[in-house]
C-alpha cells in the first residue's frame, strides 16, 4: 500500500525539479511503486546528478521534515524493517563515475551509484579487482553494497569492506557534505567516521563517494570441493586448513540440500554455465575452498587439501579449473537463489566464533526440524552462517513455524556469544520476527550517533535496529 502524499511533499515537488531538473523527478504511481519498501511507496523519486544536488535535496527535505531514503539498484531494499515514513526516494544511479584511479598506487575513488559489474570490468583491464564478490553482483551498486554491509565469499581472505575502504564522502541529515579518511592507504588524518556508514543502511548519511584500496588479480585460481557424511567431519577439514600454512581466498561449508538449490533452474537463470554433475550431493555436507597463485602454488594447495580432506574422512574430492566460474557464481549468489526457491524464503544471518560453527549448525538444523521446516545452510569459514528456511507457502501456519524456529535459533546464537539477524523474510512477517535480533548492548550509543548525524530523523526512519 502506497503512503499518502503529504502536503509538504506536494509543495516540494516543483522545488525538487528546480534542483535536479524536471526530467529527473518522477511522480507517476507506476514508477513510485518500483521504489516501494515492504509495500510503502514514496511520494516522489528524485535522481540527482552530482553531490551538490544530493546535498540540496537533503537540505530541502530537512527544512520540510520529509523522510528520504537513498537507493541504488534496489536489489536489497527488502532488508530491514518497513520505513516509518517515506516521502522521497533519492536515486543515486546517475552518480556512476570513477572519480580517480591510480593503478600504480592501488587506489580508487568512485561515486556511489556505479554498478559493481561495471567497476569490476574497468579494474580487470588493469589486472586489478575489489574483493566485493557479493550477492546480486550483476545488479548492485557500490554504494548499496557498502551501505548494507552485505558480505561475500572473499571475506575469508580479504575481510569486509571496513578493511579496504580508505575514505568516504557523505551528506549528513542537515545537508552538510562531509569527508572522512583519504585516498591513500597510509592516512592518519581525522577519525574514521566513514566506517560508521558501512552497514548503517543509509540511516546516518547518504554516501556519495567511496575511496578504496584495490588488489592485483591473481595469476590463476582453482576451486576445491570435498564431501562428507557429517557436519563434524566437514568442520574438521575447515579447522585443519585454518591450522595449516595455507591462506585460501574462500572457505564455505554447505549443508545437505544446498546442492538442490545450486543445481536448480533458479540458479541457472543467474549463472547459465552448468555445475559439473555430481560435484555436490543432497545427502552430503561439502566444503568448498578457492585458492590462487602460480602453477607451483596451485599444485601445493591441491596436494595439501587432498591430504587434509582424506585425513578428515572425505567421501569425495574434486578440483575445479575451467569450470570454476559456474561454481563460484552460484555459491556467491546463494541468497538470491534461495529467495527464488520459495514464496516465503526466510534467511537468518548468524555470526559466531569459528570454533562454535559445529554447535550452531547442529542447533539450527535441530530447530528447523522441530518446526517441520525445510532448511539449508551456507557457512563461511570465518564464522558467518546463512540459514535459509524454505516454507512451501506464506501462510499463517508457515509464519508461526518460522517465528518459533528463528526465536530459538537466535537464543542459541546468543548462548554462543554470537549475533543474529533476519535480513530476508516476507514483508508481512516482519512485525512478528526479530529482524534485527536481540537489542544490542551498544544501542544507546547508536541512538546518540543517529542524533548527531541525522538530528531531524529524516534518513530512512524506522528501517534500522531499534526503530532508528
Amino acid at each position: 500500500m502506497s503512503a499518502p502524499v503529504s502536503a509538504s511533499a506536494k509543495i516540494s515537488q516543483s522545488r525538487f525539479a528546480d534542483i535536479v531538473g524536471p526530467d529527473h523527478v518522477a511522480l507517476d504511481p507506476e514508477i513510485l511503486s518500483s521504489y516501494e519498501i515492504d509495500g510503502v511507496a514514496p511520494a516522489a523519486v528524485t535522481r540527482p546528478g552530482d553531490v551538490q544536488e544530493v546535498a540540496e535535496l537533503v537540505r530541502l527535505a530537512a527544512a520540510e521534515n520529509l523522510a528520504v531514503i537513498a537507493t541504488g539498484s534496489r536489489s536489497k531494499l527488502g532488508i530491514g524493517m518497513p520505513p516509518a515514513r517515506y516521502d522521497v526516494a533519492i536515486d543515486m544511479t546517475r552518480l556512476d563515475h570513477i572519480v580517480a584511479y591510480d593503478p600504480g598506487d592501488l587506489t580508487l575513488a568512485v561515486e556511489a551509484g556505479i554498478p559493481l559489474h561495471k567497476l569490476a570490468a574497468v579494474l580487470a583491464e588493469q589486472r586489478q579487482f575489489l574483493p566485493l564478490g557479493v550477492p546480486f553482483f550483476d545488479r548492485t551498486t557500490v554504494g548499496g553494497t557498502i551501505a548494507t554491509g552485505v558480505d561475500g565469499p572473499l571475506r575469508q581472505l580479504f575481510g569486509t569492506a571496513r578493511d579496504y575502504v580508505l575514505g568516504m564522502e557523505f551528506v549528513t541529515g542537515e545537508g552538510n557534505l562531509t569527508k572522512s579518511g583519504g585516498r591513500v592507504v597510509k592516512n592518519v588524518t581525522g577519525y574514521d567516521l566513514h566506517k560508521l556508514m558501512i552497514g548503517a543502511f543509509g540511516t546516518l548519511g547518504i554516501i556519495t563517494k567511496i575511496n578504496f584500496r584495490t588488489f592485483p588479480l591473481p595469476a590463476a585460481s582453482r576451486g576445491f570441493v570435498a564431501t562428507f557424511d557429517s557436519a563434524e567431519a566437514v568442520l574438521d577439514l575447515r579447522h585443519r586448513i585454518a591450522r595449516s600454512a595455507l591462506a585460501p581466498s574462500t572457505i564455505e561449508i554447505l549443508s545437505p540440500g544446498v546442492a538442490e538449490l545450486l543445481y536448480s533452474d533458479a540458479a541457472a537463470r543467474i549463472e547459465p554455465a552448468a555445475l559439473p554433475p555430481n560435484l555436490l550431493s543432497n545427502t552430503k555436507w561439502a566444503l568448498t575452498t578457492g585458492y590462487v597463485g602460480s602453477d607451483r602454488v596451485l599444485a601445493r594447495y591441491e596436494m595439501d587439501l587432498r591430504r587434509m580432506a582424506d585425513e578428515a574422512g572425505a567421501t569425495g574430492a574434486a578440483v575445479l579449473s575451467d569450470d570454476l566460474r559456474a561454481a563460484w557464481v552460484r555459491k556467491r549468489e546463494f541468497i538470491p537463489i534461495a529467495l527464488a526457491s520459495s514464496p516465503a524464503t526466510t534467511i537468518m544471518k548468524l555470526s559466531v566464533l569459528p570454533t562454535r560453527l559445529a554447535e550452531m549448525l547442529d542447533r539450527g538444523a535441530a530447530e528447523a526440524a522441530r518446526a517441520g521446516l525445510r532448511c539449508v545452510a551456507l557457512a563461511r569459514g570465518v564464522g558467518v552462517i546463512y540459514f535459509a528456511s524454505l516454507p512451501p507457502d506464506p501462510s499463517e501456519e508457515s509464519r508461526a513455524k518460522i517465528s518459533g524456529a528463528t526465536a530459538r535459533i537466535a537464543a542459541a546464537c546468543s548462548e554462543f556469544a554470537g549475533n543474529s539477524t533476519i535480513p530476508w523474510c516476507p514483508a508481512k512477517w516482519k512485525s512478528s520476527l526479530a529482524v534485527w535480533g536481540p537489542e544490542r548492548a551498544d544501542f544507546a550509543q547508536m541512538k546518540k550517533l543517529k542524533t548527531v548525524f541525522d538530528p531531524r530523523g529524516i534518513f530512512a526512519p524506522g528501517r534500522f535496529a531499534g526503530g532508528l
